[in-house]
């Protein structure tokens, strides 16, 4: 009996884990991209750089970053190394990175 146990634990654990994982993803809607990309091809920004950071979605920006709020978006944009990076204000972590 304990041998049937461990392997649906370990199971169990595993689909934990993932749904764990699938709540942290950040879903940006197409209608949110079309917002986001025409409000930021109407108000550019001046590029920065941040050395030793790379652009990947999750990757954290510093506090000194300041972010720019997009209207009807709950997320902010910047714009580093030339790119359009769009952050979740309460975290600073960027969730997408637009090309």
């Amino acid at each position: 009996m304990k041998i049937h146990l461990v392997p649906a634990a370990a199971g169990l654990a595993l689909l934990a884990g993932v749904g764990v994982a699938t709540a942290d993803q950040v879903i940006i809607t197409p209608e949110q991209q079309t917002v986001v990309r025409e409000y930021v091809e109407r108000h550019p920004l001046a590029s920065i750089s941040l050395l030793g950071l790379e652009l990947n979605v999750g990757s954290t920006l510093p506090d000194t970053v300041e972010l720019h709020e997009v209207p009807d978006v709950e997320y902010r944009y910047v714009v580093v190394d030339d790119r359009t990076v769009l952050v979740d204000p309460g975290t600073r972590r960027i969730v997408q990175v637009i090309d």
